[in-house]
């Protein structure tokens, strides 16, 4: 088998001549191909002859030179490289996969139910109390006030001050008229519930 298979293989002295005869052509013409992509084209370069290598019959071939032949390969093989690479899916560089949050780290979320925490606790304590009432236990505004033994309009009043004072300690917050972040509008928005309700 080992006889074969050395048999169906072109001898390395005319590879080599080959190599060195049609090389530097074959490696320009290829780099018209791939567009002046040196790596590209020396790849493809290698890849024909190992071509040549494999098909020893086409030294035998009706042809005086090599050349056509080593032509013909490298630009099928650039054409079929091109439309791999053209049916692959975009490659993404590591920059944007480092930059794309990972949906199963709950870091962000985390730090946020800190800071949210770390607000609340510079809060008075009235101001915590409605809080609590209205946002961590969902009571409405009259449940509320029944609750904490105050008016409804002293539980609108002390929600709508303290989610003032809230959406100023929280990282991310811009005065009012300037672009807020998100979790500075999703803080206004419950505040304009609370107080509606």
């Amino acid at each position: 088998m080992t006889t074969a298979m050395a048999e169906e293989r072109t001898d390395e002295r005319a590879l080599t001549e080959l190599q060195r005869e049609h090389g530097p052509a074959l490696l320009n013409f290829l780099l018209g191909l791939t567009y002046g992509d040196r790596q590209r084209a020396e790849d493809l370069l290698q890849e024909t002859l190992v071509r040549a290598w494999q098909h020893p019959e086409a030294f035998n071939g009706p042809f005086e030179s090599m050349r056509p032949w080593l032509f013909t390969v490298g630009r099928r093989l650039a054409i079929d490289a091109r439309r791999s690479r053209l049916a692959r899916p975009t490659e993404v560089s590591d920059g944007i996969l480092a930059a794309t949050p990972d949906p199963e780290d709950r870091t962000e979320s985390t730090v946020a139910v800190l800071d949210v925490r770390e607000a609340v606790r510079t809060l008075s304590r009235e101001h915590r109390a409605v809080l609590t009432q209205i946002y961590f236990r969902g009571l409405s505004v009259n449940e509320a006030a029944r609750v904490l033994g105050i008016p409804p309009g002293t539980v609108k009043s002390r929600s709508y001050y303290a989610l003032r004072a809230l959406a100023r300690s929280l990282p991310g917050y811009s005065a009012p008229g300037h672009r807020r972040s998100s979790s500075s509008r999703s803080a206004s928005n419950d505040g304009a519930s609370a107080t509606s309700r």
